[in-house]
């Protein structure tokens, strides 16, 4: 009943606007046609594109569809985490990852919990802060640090990340 509706009032526009073109002096008969088929066209294609979207919108999609879509993920982690997470994995991985990503992320991590607990800025004063990390974990958080010779080779091993995070926490 809705589409009926629209449809008339279509047509009645169309009716209007051909009126009014044949009503133009200037304008030929042939041509005021044109204009009124284009016109027409338009208004048409507008209807048709107007009813295909409040149609999609109330028909439920098909399984097909759904499963196009896919589902969103609900992870019960925080984002923040799941960052992590991947920085810590790509960090092992990659050396070059590494270099770039994670040994930055844990010297920021190891210069707050320095400067919070110890009162001292860890490029400030990097023989104190070489002190309190230790030569293991201050080899790694250096700002100094070197870049890997291979870009390509493995990263930090998983081991030696989980005993920095270990000595940071115990600062």
């Amino acid at each position: 009943m809705k589409l009926v509706g629209l449809f008339a009032k279509t047509a009645l526009t169309a009716v209007v606007a051909l009126v009014v073109l044949l009503v133009i002096p200037r304008l030929s008969t042939p041509r005021a046609f044109g204009i009124w088929v284009v016109l027409v066209t338009a208004l048409v294609l507008v209807v048709l594109i107007r009813r295909s979207h409040g149609s999609a919108e109330r028909e439920p999609a098909s399984r097909f569809e759904q499963a196009l879509r896919g589902r969103k993920r609900t992870s019960s982690q925080p984002e923040e985490l799941l960052r992590m997470d991947r920085e810590l994995v790509l960090g092992s991985a990659d050396a070059d990852h590494s270099q770039r990503r994670l040994l930055p992320l844990l010297r920021a991590t190891a210069a707050a919990r320095i400067a919070a607990r110890h009162g001292f800025e860890l490029e400030r004063r990097p023989e104190a802060a070489r002190a309190l990390l230790g030569e293991d974990v201050w080899e790694l958080l250096r700002p100094d640090r070197p870049a890997p010779e291979d870009r390509h080779a493995s990263g930090v091993p998983r081991k030696r990340i989980a005993a920095v995070i270990e000595r940071v926490e115990s600062l």
